[in-house]
């Protein structure tokens, strides 16, 4: 993957809240069919920087740049461009209430492509079998689970066969078991695809599971102060990123080393 061309870049991005910056500095790569994970202690920006990678926020300074182009030019056209060929799944799921899940899974099929209603009901239909949730495409969200709820807005996000998929913390109030499932259809998606993936989470165990690399950030430094495999970050010498893959207080941390 180091030697693909990148889909995604993260050129010297700076952000923040008003005047309190939060991220500076920040730069790398996305190569296609990467699960790329974000991670870092509660504050430190990694929500911040996903919601500049979409396109919800524009960044003080830097660049995001898809397949070679900044979605932040002026003319606003890669950013709408980009934005048909991109997922994202909220923290929340961002489901309607007032709408089944298969009508849910429709809302973007039905804004982008020019369908009749009988296509676009199937190819709603498949992205919930995909999921596992064909025997539930009637139902309405807050009659299942928060663990389907998730599986339903990942289906809505791979609508329209995105070649990315962007995730804001999608374990986040899920049990063990129903955060591992999830995992597994992530990377079942990621392989049968081919879909490139950026996650943004702090849950040690979908990291474990689910990344081919991991970029942490920091909130002192507000920047990137690690990169790289699993297997590598475990065994950094920053006792910061130590104490992150081994579940360590920073004080025990620095026993440690």
């Amino acid at each position: 993957m180091s030697d693909a061309i990148p889909i995604l870049e993260v050129r010297d991005l700076e952000g923040g809240y008003g005047s309190s910056r939060v991220l500076r500095d920040i730069s790398f790569t996305v190569a296609p069919g990467e699960i790329l994970v974000i991670v870092g202690r509660s504050g430190c920006g990694k929500s911040t920087l996903l919601r500049y990678m979409v396109g919800l926020s524009r960044p003080w300074a830097g660049s995001v740049l898809f397949e070679g182009s900044d979605i932040w030019s002026d003319s606003g056209r890669v950013l709408s461009s980009a934005r048909r060929r991109w997922g994202v799944l909220f923290q929340s799921g961002a489901l309607l209430a007032s709408l089944t899940l298969l009508e849910n899974v429709m809302l973007p099929l039905s804004e982008f492509r020019d369908l009749s209603p009988a296509v676009l009901r199937l190819a709603a239909f498949r992205k919930l079998d995909m999921v596992g949730l064909a025997d539930f495409a009637a139902s309405y969200p807050l009659e299942i689970s928060g663990g389907m709820q998730k599986r339903a807005g990942l289906a809505r996000a791979l609508a329209l066969d995105p070649d990315m998929v962007f995730f804001d913390e999608p374990s986040a109030g899920l049990d063990p078991v129903t955060s591992a499932e999830l995992d597994q259809l992530v990377c079942s998606i990621n392989r049968t695809l081919g879909t490139t993936m950026v996650i943004v989470t702090h849950e040690l165990p979908s990291i474990l599971a689910i990344s081919d690399r991991v970029i942490m950030l920091d909130s002192s430094s507000q920047g990137i102060i690690a990169q790289g495999r699993v297997e590598q970050l475990k065994e950094h010498s920053d006792l910061r990123v130590h104490a992150f893959f081994h579940r360590l207080p920073q004080g025990q941390a620095n026993d440690v080393a």
